[in-house]
């Protein structure tokens, strides 16, 4: 029955958090605009912070398809529905870094 409803629950989650994000508002130590890193594979799912502080991560059993809970510092985060933005219970947020604009091409 549990793991019924542990597939239920993991299936849920509705976009890949794998990527990288800055930190953007009440930062570990002060780092405003530190990377922070996430990697999912299926359900689970392994963050670094702004500091460099790692820790694993799932669905959170009431929310599975909008929240996450972190194992490290035993609080959620719940994220946008397009995975640009994750606001932690403890008021960090962190937004998606896609990275620069590719260069623009002259035309000559």
């Amino acid at each position: 029955m549990l793991a019924a409803v542990v597939s239920t629950a993991a299936s849920a989650q509705s976009v890949n958090l794998s990527g990288k994000y800055i930190c953007t508002q009440m930062c570990r130590g002060g780092l405003v605009g530190n990377p922070a890193y996430i990697t999912q594979n299926g359900p689970e799912l392994n963050l670094l912070n702004e500091a460099g502080e790692p820790s694993r991560a799932w669905p959170d059993w009431f929310a599975p398809a909008t929240r996450i809970w972190i194992e490290r510092y035993d609080f959620g985060a719940v994220y946008s529905p397009d995975g640009m933005h994750i606001q932690f219970d403890n008021g960090t947020i962190w937004e998606r870094d896609l990275g620069l604009p590719p260069p623009l091409r002259r035309r000559g």
